[in-house]
C-alpha cells in the first residue's frame, strides 16, 4: 500500500484598495437615466477621461471573477502535478524479508589486500640486486615474479635446482629491509634440520651484502621446522608450560633451545628413552586391561608361530627331494643348536618346557626343543647369524645355517601343528622377559601389519600406525573405528590393542613430570577441529605466523595443512587488533614446491595441497609461479627425470630447462645396467679420480655395506680429507633430496612390491586419492616410486648411472621405475642385457 502524507497549511489573503459601493447595471436603470449615461460616456471617452469609481469598480469585478477562475484552474492542476510528485517520492515498498537480513561471510583465509610495492621501489630493489649479487646469482623474470608477488597467497612450483632458495632469501630482505616488515611477524619454513642449516647461512650472508646485521639466534628465529613452531604455542596453555616433545625425548636440547626442535620428521627410530616409556604404559595397561591382555596373547602366538609356505613353493619342491637325508642327520643338528643357545645363555627359557618330542614330514621325524607352557605350540631354536654362515658340524658337508634352511621349509610346507621357530638370541631373550611376566621389557615378540615389507616390534608398530594415521588429521580411534577386516584377520586385532594403547599411553605421557607430549598430538591440539585453543594465544606467538614461507610444501601431511588453515583463520579474526603500531599487516602465504619431488607418502604426507593449492588456501587473489629453470643438471639428464615421471598426475606446463653454467655441460644420457656392483665401483672410482663429486645412492641400507668393498680406495682417501673437501657422499635415494654431485650412482631399483589394506582405509576417510579408488594409498604408492626415481636422477649434474636388478618371479607385476626407461630416446642409454 502507498503510504499516505497529509501536510497541513495557513492562507494568507491578498490586500486590495477598498471597493465602492455596489453600482446599478446600465440595463437595469430608468430609461431617461440610462439615456444621460450613455451621453456621458461616450463623452468622457471623446475627452479620453476616466471615471474613477467606474472604473475601479470594472477593475475590481474582474479581478474577482479572474483571481476566482485562475485560482480555481491553478488549484486542480497545481493538486494533479503536486499528486504526482509525491507520489514519486513518498510511495515506499517494503520488500526486506521476514528475516533479518545477515551480511554475508566468505571462506578466504586472508583479507582482500596486495603488498604495498610501487614501481619505484621494485626498479631500487632491482639496482641494488645488481649491484651486490653477483652476474650469476641474478634472477630470472619468474625469480623476479615470485620476489614481487604481491597477492596474499603464492604458489611456486619451483622444480630440481631451480634457484628456490635465493629467492625466497630476497623476497625476506625485501619484505624486511625495504617494506619495513618486522621478522617477528614472518616464518619460513623448512623440512630438515640440514636444509634449515644450510638457509639460515644462505640469509646471513645476503644480508651482510646490505650490511644488514642478522644474528645467528634471529635468524634460527625465522627460519624453523613446523615442529619447532608448534612447541611455544603449546607451552603456552595453562599447565603445558614445560611439555616436552615425545620425539626429543632422550635427544633433549639445552635449555632455551628447546623450541628448535630439531628433530628429522622422517625419522621414525625410536631411542632407548622413548621405548621405556612405551614399555611401562604397556606394564600398565596389560594389569589393568583384561581386554588388552587377552589380545596381547593371541597376537604374540600369531606373531611367533612359523607361517606355512605353499607345498608348490619352489624352494619346497627343491628341499623336499632331501627329506629323508635331513631327517636322518636332524637329531645331532638339533644337539648342535642346543648347545650354542646353552653357550649364549640363552636357553633355557622360563615358559618353554624342555623336550624332544618329534613332528613326522613326508613319513620321516623331525625334533622340536620344547613345548609354550599353557598351549600346544611346539618351539624349535634357529640357528642365530652371530655364529657365522660358515659354521659346520664335525664331518658335514652342508653348514649349519644351510641344514637349519631345509629344516624350516619343510616345517613350513607340511607341519599341521602350532609351531613357534625362535630365529635368534635376542628375540628369545626378548620373549623370555615377556613370559617371566617382566612387562617392562615389552611385548617381547614382533609383528607384521599387513602391507608392510617387515616385523617390526609390537610397540614401534603401534608408533608407526598411530603417526601414519595422524598424520592423515585423523584421531587414532576415529581411523581405527572406520576400518574392518575380513573376519578372522589378526590385524583386526593389532589395531583394537592399538586404540587402547594409544589413549593409554597419551594418559601416561601427560602424567609425566613435565609432561610429554607428541607433535601430532601438538598440531592437532591447534586444527581446524580445536579452533578455540588458537583464540587462547597471546598475540606474540601468532604473530609469526602472519606471513608464512614455506618450503617443500609438496610433503605436507593432512595434519600440518588443518593446522595452517586454522592458524590463518584466527589470525584474519583478530584482524587490525594483531597488527597495531607495526608496518607487517594482514597475512600472508607463500609455498614452493615441486610435485614430483612428492616422496613422503608412506608417511602420510601428500602432494594433493601443493597441486591444488587455490582450493586448499582460498584467497581473494592468487599468484602463481613456474620456475622452470634448472641451475643444475645438464638437459640430458633433465629429460629423463621427467620422462620417468610422466605417467604421474602433475601439475600442468612443466618442462625444465637446463640454464646458467648447466645449460653449457655437454649431453649425456643417463646409462641404466643391469646390477653388478663390482663394475658400479669401479666407475666410481674412476670419477672420483678425476676430481669429480661423487654420490653413491641405495634403495636398502644393507647395500652400503655391500658396497663398501668395491670403495676401498676412495674411502681410504676419504678419511684423510677435512669434512669439507671430501668428495664422497653415501645416501639413500630419501636422504639426498636437496643435494648434487657430478656423477651420481643409484644402486637399485625404485618398486612398491605390496598392499596395505588399513592405509587404503585411512587414506579414504582422510579424503586423500581419487573417487572410487578402492586401494587409494597403493595407487599413490606406485606413482611416488616414479617420484623417487626422479629425485634421485636430478641429482646428477652431468653423469648419472642406473643399476636395477632383474624382476623376480615374487616381483612380478609390481610398478617398477625402470620399466619407465626407454632406449629409444636419446636422453638414455639403457645398457640391460648386454
Amino acid at each position: 500500500m502507498p503510504a499516505v502524507l497529509i501536510f497541513t497549511g495557513v492562507t494568507v489573503a491578498h490586500e486590495h484598495p477598498q471597493s465602492p459601493a455596489e453600482l446599478t447595471p446600465p440595463a437595469q436603470l430608468p430609461w431617461l437615466r440610462r439615456f444621460a449615461a450613455r451621453q456621458l460616456g461616450r463623452g468622457l471617452t471623446h475627452l479620453q477621461a476616466q471615471h474613477r469609481d467606474s472604473w475601479f469598480l470594472g477593475h475590481v469585478s474582474g479581478q474577482r471573477s479572474g483571481h476566482a477562475d485562475g485560482l480555481r484552474e491553478g488549484l486542480e492542476q497545481g493538486r494533479v502535478e503536486g499528486y504526482e510528485a509525491g507520489r514519486q517520492v513518498l510511495v515506499i515498498r517494503d520488500t526486506r524479508p521476514e528475516a533479518a537480513a545477515v551480511p554475508g561471510c566468505d571462506d578466504n583465509l586472508f583479507d582482500d589486500w596486495r603488498l604495498p610495492l610501487s614501481a619505484e621501489l621494485k626498479k631500487r630493489f632491482k639496482a641494488d640486486v645488481a649491484q651486490r649479487l653477483p652476474a650469476e646469482a641474478q634472477p630470472s623474470a619468474a625469480q623476479w615474479k615470485l620476489i614481487f608477488s604481491d597477492t596474499p597467497s603464492t604458489c611456486v612450483v619451483a622444480g630440481a635446482g631451480a634457484g628456490k632458495s635465493t629467492s625466497l632469501v630476497l623476497r625476506i630482505l625485501l619484505l624486511r629491509h625495504y617494506l619495513g616488515y618486522e621478522l617477528d611477524a614472518m616464518t619460513v619454513v623448512t623440512f630438515t634440520r640440514e636444509s634449515r642449516k644450510d638457509f639460515i647461512k644462505r640469509l646471513v650472508q645476503v644480508f651482510a651484502l646490505w650490511q644488514l646485521n642478522l644474528p645467528p639466534p634471529q635468524a634460527r628465529e625465522l627460519v624453523r621446522t613446523f615442529h619447532s613452531r608448534i612447541l611455544p604455542l603449546v607451552r603456552s596453555l595453562p599447565g603445558f608450560g614445560q611439555v616436552r616433545a615425545f620425539e626429543t625425548l632422550g635427544n633433549e636440547l639445552p635449555a632455551g633451545r628447546e623450541a628448535e626442535g630439531e628433530s628429522n620428521p622422517f625419522d621414525l627410530r625410536l631411542n632407548d628413552a622413548q621405548r621405556q616409556q612405551l614399555n611401562l604404559c604397556y606394564r600398565d595397561l596389560l594389569q589393568a586391561n583384561p581386554r588388552f591382555a587377552e589380545i596381547i596373547t593371541t597376537l604374540r602366538r600369531e606373531a611367533l608361530q612359523l607361517k606355512p609356505l605353499d607345498p608348490d613353493h619352489p624352494d619346497v619342491q627343491k628341499r623336499v627331494q632331501v627329506t629323508q637325508l635331513a631327517a636322518q642327520r636332524d637329531e645331532e643338528l638339533c644337539d648342535v643348536i642346543e648347545d650354542l643357545w646353552f653357550a649364549a645363555g640363552a636357553w633355557p627359557i622360563k615358559g618353554i618346557e624342555p623336550c624332544r618330542e618329534t613332528v613326522e614330514i613326508r613319513g620321516s621325524r623331525f625334533h622340536v626343543h620344547g613345548r609354550l607352557e599353557g598351549t600346544d605350540a611346539w618351539v624349535v631354536l634357529g640357528f642365530d647369524p652371530a655364529q657365522g654362515a660358515q659354521y659346520q658340524r664335525p664331518g658335514a658337508k652342508l653348514a649349519v645355517r644351510a641344514e637349519w634352511a631345509v629344516k624350516r621349509t619343510l616345517l613350513q610346507a607340511f607341519c599341521d601343528k602350532p609351531l613357534i621357530w625362535l630365529d635368534n638370541y635376542a628375540m628369545a631373550r626378548r620373549l623370555a622377559a615377556s613370559l617371566a611376566g617382566d612387562a617392562v621389557a615389552g611385548p617381547g615378540f614382533e609383528y607384521k601389519v599387513k602391507g608392510e615389507l617387515a616385523p617390526a616390534p609390537l610397540l614401534d608398530a603401534f608408533v608407526a600406525a598411530a603417526n601414519f594415521i595422524e598424520n592423515l588429521g585423523l584421531d587414532v580411534n576415529t581411523g581405527v573405528a572406520g576400518m574392518s577386516f575380513p573376519s578372522g584377520d589378526s590385524d583386526a586385532l593389532f589395531f583394537e590393542a592399538l586404540a587402547l594403547f594409544w589413549k593409554a599411553l597419551e594418559a601416561h605421557l601427560l602424567g609425566l613430570s613435565p609432561p610429554v607430549m607428541s607433535y601430532n598430538r601438538m598440531f592437532a591440539l591447534f586444527g581446524e577441529n580445536n579452533p578455540e585453543n588458537l583464540q587462547l594465544l597471546p598475540d606474540p606467538l601468532l604473530r609469526p605466523l602472519a606471513h608464512l614461507m614455506i618450503d617443500e610444501f609438496q610433503d605436507v601431511s593432512p595434519q600440518i595443512v588443518s593446522w595452517l588453515r586454522a592458524s590463518l583463520v584466527e589470525i584474519r579474526r583478530r584482524g587490525p587488533t594483531l597488527h597495531v603500531g607495526r608496518n607487517a599487516q594482514h597475512s600472508s602465504l607463500m609455498c614452493v614446491g615441486d610435485d614430483w619431488q612428492s616422496i613422503y607418502g608412506w608417511r602420510g604426507s601428500s602432494p594433493k595441497y601443493f597441486m591444488e593449492f587455490a582450493k586448499a588456501f582460498p584467497s581473494p587473489a592468487n599468484t602463481r609461479v613456474m620456475l622452470v629453470d634448472n641451475y643444475r643438471c645438464q638437459q640430458q639428464v633433465i629429460d629423463a627425470a621427467e620422462y620417468l615421471v610422466k605417467g604421474t598426475p602433475s601439475i600442468a606446463g612443466k618442462k625444465a630447462r637446463a640454464s646458467g653454467p648447466a645449460a653449457r655441460l655437454p649431453g649425456v644420457p643417463v646409462r641404466v645396467f643391469e646390477r653388478d656392483e663390482a663394475a658400479l665401483g669401479q666407475t666410481l672410482v674412476e670419477h672420483y679420480q678425476r676430481g669429480e663429486s661423487v654420490m653413491m645412492l641405495y634403495r636398502k641400507g644393507s647395500d652400503k655395506a655391500l658396497m663398501n668393498d668395491h670403495l676401498q680406495s676412495v674411502l681410504q682417501a676419504e678419511a684423510l680429507l677435512p669434512a669439507d673437501q671430501r668428495r664422497l657422499r653415501q645416501l639413500t635415494y630419501h636422504s639426498a633430496k636437496g643435494l648434487q654431485a657430478d656423477a651420481v650412482f643409484m644402486l637399485g631399483d625404485c618398486q612398491y612390491l605390496t598392499s596395505s589394506p588399513y592405509k587404503n582405509q585411512v587414506y579414504r576417510l582422510a579424503g586423500l586419492g581419487r573417487a572410487g579408488d578402492a586401494q587409494p594409498f597403493d595407487t599413490a604408492q606406485k606413482e611416488e616410486v616414479q617420484r623417487l626415481a626422479y629425485v634421485a636422477v636430478t641429482r646428477a649434474v652431468s653423469h648419472c648411472y642406473w643399476h636395477v636388478e632383474a624382476a623376480n618371479s615374487e616381483a612380478q607385476g609390481a610398478p617398477r621405475a625402470s620399466s619407465q626407461v626407454d632406449g629409444r630416446q636419446a636422453f638414455f642409454e639403457d645398457l640391460r642385457g648386454q
